[in-house]
């Protein structure tokens, strides 16, 4: 099997050195996407959660089509909060984003997260 990187500009770039997602066999696998604006890098910190996570899942969608992938592709996603209070509100926004047999997930409380931001969310999702 190759390993293939997947990057576009449509998503914030690698604030690392890693890569926005890899794709290897039928399957893709996410870096963590935070609420980063990609055409201008601004970080939006100091936003509201549900503008966060919107931002976040954009980036993701962004990702996973360059690799030619969706989001109604992914199988697992796991969701790194800097607050376990902010899960109601996170779950509305997710729910417009995967109306109809959302992925597998797993949430997680995290002290801190990159930049400042109070969610990031990674996924494995197939390859059409």
């Amino acid at each position: 099997m190759t390993r293939e990187v997947v990057s576009t500009a449509d998503a914030p770039a690698a604030v690392g050195p890693y890569s926005q997602a890899i794709h290897i066999g039928n399957l893709i696998f996410t870096a963590g996407q935070i609420p980063m604006e990609p055409e201008t890098g601004r970080v939006l910190a100091e936003s509201g959660i549900q503008e966060q996570t919107e931002q976040v899942l954009r980036n993701l969608q962004a990702v996973l089509e360059a690799g030619g992938s969706s989001l109604e592709q992914i199988v697992k996603t796991t969701v790194f909060l800097q607050n376990m209070d902010d899960f109601g509100a996170i779950n509305e926004v997710y729910a417009r984003f995967f109306p109809a047999n959302p992925p597998a997930r797993s949430a997680v409380e995290v002290a801190r997260l990159p930049l400042g931001v109070r969610i990031e969310i990674e996924a494995i999702a197939l390859r059409s």
